[in-house]
Parts: C-alpha cells; structure tokens; sequence
C-alpha cells in the first residue's frame, strides 16, 4: 500500500503535464538504478528493491546494503492498518509535527505473487522456534530471513504485529516472485490519524474499522 501522492506531488510545482513529465523524468534520473530483474516490473513493486541502503532495520531486512523486500499483506485491510501504522511511527518519532486534520489517501495495489519456495511462520513446525512477532526488536525475523534467502526461499508469510484480528503478512524477497508485472487492481482507503485513535475507511467496499493506538499496536475499542 502506498501513499496516493504520486503525481499530484509533481503537479503542485508545474504548470503543464509536460513539465510535469519533465519533472518526473530528472527525478527518475537522479534515483539508483533499478536492479535488472526488476526493470520489466511497475514502480510501486520494484521500488523496495531499487535502494540498496536501508536507513534502519524492518522485519525482514536489517540496516544498510542488504537485499530489498516488498511488504504485503494477504488483505486490503491488513495492509491498510500495516500502513496506518507506519504513520503512527512517523509521528511519534516527530513529536512536534502536527497531525494531518484531514484524512490522507492510500492506495492498496493487488499483487500476483508465485513462488516455487516460500515458508510460513504461522506453520507449527517453525511457529515456536523464534520470536517473529516482536513489535521492535527485528533480530530473529532478520537473521531468517538473511538464512533462507541464502537457501532460495523467494517469499516469508507471518502474522502481523499491527493487526489486532491477526491478518497474514507476506514478505517478498525477488523480484521474481511477481508473476504480472503491473497491479492486478487497485483499492484506495483513507485513513484518519488522531493521537489515541486510528480511523481505516473504504468508501466502495463500505467499510469503516476504528482501532485505538496501543502501546506498539492496533486494538479494538471496547
């Protein structure tokens, strides 16, 4: 899920699509190049593979030059409350920023994912050998992942942290693993951030999800 932001960032700034076009093109020039066997994919599904230095630690990626990897979610909503809370996060690393007073639009895009080799940390043979639900402290997820890479795994399913009805998550290791290189569909949500509260809406899907902001997740209101 990405911010829906894209363009209308670029059009701000110009007064024609050309320039626009223009503008959107120096600023391609100016990022790293992308790896070759991701050039065939869209930009929303290579971009994670596109910077090799990562500025800090995820789940499934440790800090620096280290391999890409494309979080998805196997539901709209799953991946909306992953991306509410990446919010939640920027926020409370900048105190002193205002909170939006408005809601922001994000943009779920549907992926075709198949892989020859995945794992599933869910699965009772490696559900209870670490400690993959962490909220902070990625030192497990990392070294997994970092091993059955080595291994030729192309894709991790896991629980989310965030979630409070435990959605399923999946992390994308190549860019291989697309099997279309555009998105299936696209879904937009918005989502409206307050200080104790995080509200989830999708106006064509008629779906409206409030949850509290507790401590490093997502609960429902009692």
């Amino acid at each position: 899920m990405i911010e829906g932001q894209y363009r209308p960032s670029t059009q701000k700034i110009v007064d024609t699509r050309a320039e626009q076009n223009r503008l959107e093109e120096l600023l391609e020039a100016s990022k790293p190049p992308v790896p070759e066997d991701c050039v065939h994919l869209d930009y929303q599904f290579r971009t994670p593979f596109r910077y090799g230095r990562y500025p800090g630690s995820s789940r499934f990626r440790r800090e620096g030059h280290t391999p890409g990897v494309f979080y998805a979610a196997e539901a709209p909503l799953t991946a909306a409350i992953e991306s509410a809370w990446g919010l939640v996060k920027f926020y409370r690393a900048s105190p002193d920023t205002p909170l939006p007073n408005t809601t922001t639009a994000h943009t779920a895009i549907q992926a075709d994912i198949r892989v020859p080799i995945s794992i599933d940390l869910t699965h009772p043979d490696v559900a209870d050998t670490g400690d993959w639900t962490h909220p902070t402290d990625y030192t497990a997820t990392t070294n997994f992942a970092d091993q059955v890479r080595a291994e030729g795994c192309e894709a991790i399913r896991y629980q989310s942290v965030r979630d409070p009805d435990r959605g399923m998550n999946v992390a994308v290791l190549t860019c291989r693993a697309f099997a279309r290189p555009i998105p299936i569909a696209l879904q937009t949500w918005h989502v409206f951030l307050a200080r104790s509260r995080v509200v989830l809406t999708n106006e064509t899907l008629h779906q409206d999800h409030e949850y509290q902001i507790a401590g490093q997740r997502f609960e429902r209101p009692v």
